[in-house]
């Protein structure tokens, strides 16, 4: 039951993909320039970076479920602010809440799950999560797509309400008001700068952050500049979160049986892949070939995501797993935020006197290389550390 209320809340927060196909409507409404819209990830991501290990933290002291519920209750504020924001600077505003909200919940939602199942099956557990997470990302878009095309960019905020109530109610339901670990002990820097810790941090920080080139610059490719309308668009992104979906339970899978450096390698090979192929797509690449990079990069991010979290929660004791899994989002969100930082930035520059096409190939070829590197970082660790620690 606890596995099923942890991915139901982080699906909640993760429907935050409907947001990006909305970027150009959101863009023309404020008057903004497409690289502006990289704010609207910022405020959030970049909010909920830091959440997420001070939620996951507190929740070590107070309670999981506790923390988890407050966050899910800060989301439907989060949406009804965003939703009804007057200018930009509002819609902005309403991001960070959201990011707080999101926080709370991503930090402990790992914890909840690692904390119910034995050690041997913590990859499976995390997977369960991270694929509540990857369908979010996969129905997302496909959603927004349509409520764009009928309602405007409001309404993929506003249509968030009810689940994230739902949700509220579910955990306040099934979950103990929650306690505290027995023996709860704050977690150490010393702790944190353990090579395997940082290690793994890297290699999330760069993976994350050469998957976002698709999350804030294929909106714009799909619609304004294949001319296709939200639906289809929507319907071609959702391939990325889709393979993030199929990808996370068999890479846990994978993580509780041989260990988790081999699914970590093929991940991260495999998205580096697919963001090579994105960066040579043209005005005139058939559609199936940008489905199968789309996807392939999706694959390889949830193939990498699942065993490389669960290494760092395998790292911690069981009375510091909030903790543990608000740093796993850390460096995840941090990734994120650096993502689209440089690539917004590497996009704007070239844009101009080079055009969007060589400014788009540009961006992804740099997330490619990101992805490259972190592929070999991973090829050129310890082999001794093959199997997740119990």
């Amino acid at each position: 039951m606890t596995r099923w209320i942890a991915a139901a809340g982080v699906f909640v927060v993760s429907l935050d993909s409907m947001v990006n196909i909305a970027f150009p409507s959101m863009a023309a409404a404020f008057r903004v320039p497409p690289e502006q819209m990289r704010w609207v990830i910022i405020c959030y991501v970049g909010t909920y970076a830091f959440m997420s290990f001070g939620g996951g933290a507190l929740a070590d002291r107070v309670g999981h479920g506790r923390v988890f519920s407050v966050g899910l209750a800060l989301s439907a504020v989060g949406f009804v602010l965003s939703g009804t924001a007057p200018t930009f600077g509002g819609l902005l505003g309403g991001r960070v809440v959201q990011g707080v909200a999101a926080g709370l919940v991503y930090g402990t939602a790992p914890g909840l799950v690692t904390l119910a199942a034995p050690p041997e099956q913590r990859g499976r557990a995390l997977g369960f999560v991270s694929a509540g997470i990857g369908f979010a990302f996969t129905t997302g878009p496909l959603i927004a797509g349509l409520l764009v095309d009928a309602f405007g960019w409001r309404a993929v905020f506003h249509i968030r309400v009810v689940p994230a109530l739902g949700a509220l109610a579910w955990a306040l339901a099934a979950l103990p008001a929650g306690r505290a670990a027995v023996d709860h002990r704050l977690v150490s820097l010393r702790q944190i700068v353990r090579a395997p810790v940082l290690h793994a941090g890297l290699l999330s920080f760069i993976a994350n952050a050469g998957i976002f080139a698709i999350w804030l610059l294929a909106p714009f490719y799909l619609v304004e500049r294949r001319g296709l309308d939200a639906r289809v668009g929507g319907a071609l992104f959702m391939l990325t979160p889709l393979g993030w979906t199929l990808g996370a339970p068999l890479g846990g899978r994978l993580a509780d049986r041989v260990g988790a450096r081999g699914p970590v390698i093929a991940g991260l090979a495999l998205e580096a892949a697919g963001l090579w192929l994105l960066s040579r797509a043209g005005a005139a690449t058939p559609l199936p070939a940008l489905a199968v990079a789309l996807f392939g990069a999706g694959l390889g991010l949830g193939l990498f995501q699942v065993p490389n979290m669960a290494s760092v929660m395998a790292a911690f004791g069981r009375e510091q797993q909030g903790a543990a899994g608000g740093l796993a989002f850390l460096s995840r969100t941090l990734g994120v935020v650096a993502g689209v930082l440089v690539f917004a930035q590497v996009f704007a520059a070239r844009r101009g006197p080079a055009g969007f096409e060589a400014a788009f190939a540009e961006a992804f070829v740099g997330a490619a290389a990101a992805g490259a590197v972190a592929a070999l970082l991973a090829l050129a660790a310890t082999r001794g550390a093959t199997r997740l620690p119990p």
